[in-house]
């Protein structure tokens, strides 16, 4: 059984965290509640959870520092504070939750966890160990820094519908807004993750599993059609044979 541990300087916070994850993930054993950073990193260490969610300003240490000094326990970061995103990252946290934190982000992020957690047990088998550490290592995006106005936020590639190019940006665009990088669609193709993008016009790339349907009509032209939205995006002749079997 896959375990946790959460460290929160808010007890109300906690506990209520603590219930939307049993909820969402109810095989996920929460073996330790700490209240500060030292306590979070003594029973990190002493009971060697899978996963350490960890609020980043606490008392006695702050949750980076915590991460700083646990191994083989994967982070994820849950706080009001987006500047320290990048710094996060750098630390190998693998999510990074912004207070308030809604259903639709959580419910992404267990189901992230719960699908590392179900990954082959390496272990036992040498012969693919060896094969894999002999592999360079796939290194897709798994998020973003965009800009919107004066401010800088941090986007799980899992929550991006599709990228616009437009004359100076690339647009990032997620069901809850639309953000800028100065990365062009041209770099940004090879990061991503082909069995979940793809590019469908010298201007768009979508996100494979946002696609309703796709439509030709009489003068051969193809239009796609996202899910939950009134969005359609152009499907070039040249990207269109991707899509015929579906």
């Amino acid at each position: 059984m896959p375990t946790a541990v959460i460290a929160d300087d808010e007890p109300l916070l906690i506990a209520a965290f603590t219930e939307r994850i049993r909820t969402l993930w109810p095989d996920l054993e929460i073996v330790g509640i700490a209240k500060n950073g030292i306590e979070a990193l003594a029973q990190i260490s002493q009971l060697q959870p899978d996963f350490a969610f960890l609020d980043i300003r606490m008392p006695g240490l702050t949750g980076l520092q915590v991460a700083e000094n646990i191994r083989d326990t994967r982070v994820i970061f849950v706080t009001a504070f987006d500047e320290y995103a990048v710094a996060a990252f750098e630390t190998c946290a693998v999510d990074y939750l912004l207070k308030p934190v809604s259903d639709v982000r959580l419910a992404q992020c267990m189901a992230r966890l719960q699908r590392d957690i179900r990954l082959p047990d390496l272990k036992g088998n040498l012969a693919r160990l060896s094969r894999e550490l002999a592999a360079p290592p796939l290194a897709y995006l798994q998020w973003l820094t965009v800009s919107l106005a004066d401010t800088t936020r941090l986007i799980a590639i899992d929550e991006v519908r599709y990228f616009q190019a437009t004359e100076k940006y690339t647009e990032v665009v997620t069901a809850n807004g639309r953000f800028l990088i100065r990365t062009s669609l041209k770099e940004l193709l090879p990061q991503l993750n082909p069995q979940r993008f793809s590019q469908i016009h010298r201007s768009y790339i979508v996100c494979l599993p946002a696609i309703a349907k796709i439509e030709k009509d009489i003068l051969g032209r193809h239009t796609i059609y996202l899910k939950d939205s009134d969005t359609t995006l152009p499907l070039s002749r040249s990207h269109a044979a991707q899509f015929k079997q579906m």
